[in-house]
Order: structure tokens, then C-alpha cells, then sequence
């Protein structure tokens, strides 16, 4: 192990690896909860979505450990689940069968690009704000689903507003108020460096609404969506609601009049993804001191490949994109400096699949406050944009991608709209020489978009 892991040459041990294993797993655990619920809106089976969510992220973690050799750990990205359920599901009708079918070919199309050198030239060819306000936009995005889900964002005669919490308040109002609690609850954890805070603030969470269902606080009513907030059960070895969701992306076709939005969809899907994997392993790698000196990862490529093969894998088996997190930096803080840790991520994640009874009974209003913390973390990307007089050629084009996503409730649009206006406004004021010949392809890609469809 010492030989194939290399850890004498990294200075650490296989108790320092497991360690930093279950620090990171704890750190992005509630994906376990938020994802069923997120995908579970657009008419998949909740707990087909966990256990396909389990499989993905163990094979992700397996691939990164024994590939790669890094303790960066993989799993059904946030952002773009919201974007797959939200935008293609829900804004664009695109039946989930078909949203997984676009997975699996941006997982195909990203294996291709991630054993060649067009990755990195795609990634050159667009400029660093954009990419950075695209994590800006998704948090953003993210943040308002959040609040929406924790019943606190309702509709009204201004669009939006914030909720009566007397109105309904054994149901509706209740709710509220203990998405409110955890979302402070996240917030003072998160300030105070607790590990795993995301994952405890979403627990204390659901049980204070235990409590409130025991006191009659909160009151059930299944007819409108309020139910028992107890887990039927804790350990479940019964694996066949993933037959609901496994190999569905391959049983639906693409007609005529729906091919270019699929394109649109795709090429959404990998563009984010690959931005975000990027930054993700470029951040987690410089805190822990991989990059070479000129800032270089040499794994990158086994990286980026083993992100590829797990979103394929996990489109197959019936998830959203597959992605390394943030939070593995957590793990590498504590000594994680191999591939041993992402290995012990996805051992748990595996064990966690049997214990799918508790993470699908956890209710919106409990998951809601990671959400919007989570939006916040990628709303710290702002600070990378510069918003100077001198440098109003790229914030403006950012800032119209940052406000475009929660506004018009899409991601796509988003980047639609922050490529096109770069193109333009740049063009415009004479510094086409900033504008990459793939830029104004993909301006171009979508004014057509806009004007035919």
C-alpha cells in the first residue's frame, strides 16, 4: 500500500488517510440527503436517485484514488442537479429520461476531451471572469432554490416575497422557521471551523421538526405534501427501486424539433462541469501543495478522465453530473495527500447506500439552509472578478451572467447571455483582441439559439 499510494514520498500514513477520508465524507454527506430531493422533483424515484448517487460516487472516488493518486473525493454535483431538475426538467419539459441521456453524452464527450489537449484549449479560450462568474450565478441560483424549498421565498404580486409564517403555521409556517433555525445553525458552525458543520446543521434540523411532530407542533397532512418526519426504517438491503432509474437514459429519442435544444443542454452541462471540476481541483491541489512550479497539476489529465468515467457512470445508473467537491479540501487540511483518501470516500459511500431509509426521510425544510450556504460558497468566487472602471469589458458581461441565472431561473441562460454580451460589448469597444476564435463560435451557437428557438 505504502508503494502503490506513495505515502512515505507524501510524508503521511494510512491512519492520517483514512482520517482525512471520513473528514471530507462528513463534509459533503448531505449530498446524500439534498440530492433525492432534488432530482426526486422531477419525478424520479428519491430513493433510486441516493443509491445510484452511492454508486457514482464510489466509482468517482475509486477512479480518482487509483488513478490520479489525489484525496479528492467526487459526487453528484451541486448546481448542476438544480440546473438538471430546475432548468431541462422543469423550465425546458425535457422528460428526466432525456436530461440523463445528456449526461451520459457530456460524460462521453468529456472522456474524449480529457484524453486529448482540447480540454485545455477550451479551457484557455474562455476568459477567467467568465468562468468565475458562472460559479457566482450557480450559487446564487442555488441560494434561491434553497429558499423556496425552506418555504421562506414565496410567489406574490411582486413576484416574489418573503412568507407569512402564521399563515398555515402547523404545516407551511413551521417549516419556515426551522429552515430559518438551521440555516444559523449551518451559518455559526461553519464560522467556528466545525467539520461536517453542512451535514449537522441539516440533522439538527430535522430534529427539532421530529420534536415539533411529537408535540404537535408540526402536523402531518400528506394530501398537501407535509409528511411524518420519521425514517421507516434505518438499514434497508432492498436495491430494486434502482431499476427505475438505471439504463433509462438509453430507453427515449431525440425528435427534430427538440435536437438543438439537446445540443444546448449538453453543451450547458460540460461547460460547467469542466469549469467547475478544473477550479475545484486546482483549488483543493494548491492548498495542499501538488501544483508544480508553474502551477501546473501533473495528474490532471487521470483527474479529469476519472470525473468523466464517473459521470457516465452515474447518468447510467441514474444521476445527475459526477464532480469533484470543494470539500475535499477539508480532507486534504487534515493530511490527506493521496489517493488512499479519496479511496476510504468511497468505501463510505458505499456503506451509506445501506442505510438509504434515513437520507430519504429527511424532509426539504431540513435541507433547504444547505443550499443556500452552499450557494454562499460559491458566491465567494465574486471576489476573483474584478469590478474596476478599467475593467468594464469583463464585469459588466459578468455581471449580466451572474444576475441572468436566479432571475431567469437558468444556468444556461446564464452563460448564454454572459458569452454573448462578452463578444459584443468587447467587440464594440475595440478590444477584439481579448476575444478568443471560439468565443465568437459559441456567441454565435447562441443567437441562433435565441432567434430559432
Amino acid at each position: 500500500m505504502d508503494k502503490f499510494f506513495k505515502l512515505s514520498e507524501n510524508n503521511t500514513t494510512v491512519k492520517t488517510e483514512i482520517a482525512a477520508g471520513l473528514t471530507t465524507f462528513m463534509t459533503m454527506a448531505y449530498i446524500l440527503a439534498v440530492n433525492p430531493n432534488i432530482l426526486g422533483s422531477t419525478g424520479m424515484n428519491p430513493h433510486a436517485v441516493l443509491i445510484a448517487t452511492c454508486i457514482a460516487s464510489m466509482i468517482g472516488c475509486f477512479l480518482m484514488g487509483f488513478l490520479a493518486n489525489l484525496p479528492i473525493a467526487l459526487s453528484a454535483a451541486m448546481g448542476l442537479n438544480a440546473f438538471f431538475a430546475y432548468t431541462v426538467v422543469g423550465n425546458m419539459g425535457v422528460a428526466w429520461e432525456t436530461a440523463l441521456l445528456a449526461v451520459f453524452c457530456e460524460g462521453v464527450i468529456f472522456i474524449l476531451l480529457s484524453v486529448t489537449r482540447v480540454r485545455e484549449a477550451i479551457f484557455n479560450a474562455i476568459p477567467l471572469p467568465l468562468k468565475d462568474s458562472v460559479s457566482v450565478g450557480i450559487g446564487l441560483f442555488i441560494a434561491f432554490i434553497g429558499l423556496q424549498n425552506a418555504g421562506l421565498c414565496v410567489d406574490s404580486s411582486t413576484l416574489v416575497t418573503i412568507t407569512d409564517f402564521r399563515t398555515d403555521f402547523n404545516t407551511h409556517g413551521i417549516c419556515a422557521v426551522l429552515a430559518a433555525v438551521g440555516l444559523f445553525v449551518i451559518a455559526i458552525l461553519w464560522v467556528k471551523n466545525v467539520k461536517g458543520s453542512i451535514l449537522i446543521g441539516i440533522i439538527v434540523t430535522w430534529l427539532l421538526g421530529m420534536i415539533c411532530q411529537l408535540t404537535g407542533i408540526y402536523v402531518v397532512d400528506e394530501a398537501n405534501g407535509f409528511y411524518s418526519l420519521f425514517p421507516a426504517g434505518i438499514i434497508s438491503l432492498d436495491f430494486s427501486s434502482l431499476g427505475d432509474t438505471f439504463g433509462q437514459c438509453f430507453t427515449v429519442g431525440i425528435d427534430g424539433t427538440t435536437i438543438l435544444n439537446f445540443i444546448v443542454v449538453i453543451f450547458s452541462f460540460l461547460f460547467v462541469d469542466m469549469f467547475d471540476t478544473i477550479g475545484t481541483l486546482i483549488g483543493v491541489c494548491s492548498r495542499a501543495g501538488f501544483l508544480d512550479e508553474n502551477g501546473h497539476l501533473p495528474q490532471i489529465r487521470p483527474a479529469l478522465l476519472s470525473d468523466a468515467i464517473a459521470t457516465t457512470c452515474g447518468s447510467i445508473l441514474g444521476t445527475s453530473t459526477t464532480s469533484a467537491y470543494v470539500e475535499s479540501s477539508a480532507g486534504a487540511a487534515q493530511g490527506g495527500r493521496t489517493g488512499l483518501t479519496a479511496i476510504t470516500v468511497g468505501v463510505l459511500f458505499a456503506l451509506a447506500a445501506f442505510f438509504s431509509p434515513i437520507f430519504t426521510a429527511v424532509p426539504a425544510f431540513a435541507t433547504a439552509p444547505a443550499l443556500i450556504v452552499v450557494g454562499f460558497l460559491m458566491f465567494e468566487s465574486i471576489r476573483e472578478i474584478g469590478f474596476g472602471r478599467g475593467t468594464y469589458t469583463d464585469s459588466i458581461p459578468c455581471y449580466l451572467c451572474i444576475i441572468a441565472m436566479p432571475l431567469f431561473y437558468s444556468i444556461s441562460e446564464g452563460i448564454a447571455i454572459g458569452v454573448i454580451s462578452y463578444v459584443i460589448i468587447n467587440l464594440v469597444c475595440g478590444e477584439h483582441k481579448k476575444i478568443t476564435p471560439l468565443m465568437y463560435i459559441l456567441a454565435g451557437l447562441f443567437i441562433c439559439k435565441y432567434i430559432f428557438l
